[in-house]
């Protein structure tokens, strides 16, 4: 039987690649392995690395929202707020008094 192939895999670095939203399969071609190899022995480094970049994805969407961009900010609240477009008024209830002065 065969030895293993070693390979040299630093888990802060398929960490990093994770974050940077890599798939398994890119991130063992880049070591030249399988991809069960990084599936399987670092599969701690690849959830905490996509943790860390949908973490950073959204400092960087409340950023542009908090800049003035209305189109995040909407898509921030529909997402995150549970914010829809489909208000509707029922028939219990009166709409508020509008006015244009």
């Amino acid at each position: 039987m065969a030895r293993p192939k070693q390979y040299d895999i630093k888990p802060d670095e398929v960490q990093k690649l994770a974050s940077y939203g890599c798939t398994n399969t890119e991130i063992a071609d880049f070591y030249g392995c399988d991809e069960s190899t990084i599936r399987k022995g670092y599969s701690e480094s690849l959830t905490k690395g996509r943790t860390m970049g949908k973490m950073r994805l959204r400092q960087i969407q409340w950023k542009i929202a908090e800049n003035g961009n209305c189109t995040m900010a909407i898509w921030l609240g529909k997402n995150m707020l549970g914010q829809s477009d489909g208000g509707s008024i029922s028939e219990d209830n009166d709409p508020l008094p509008f006015s244009v002065e």
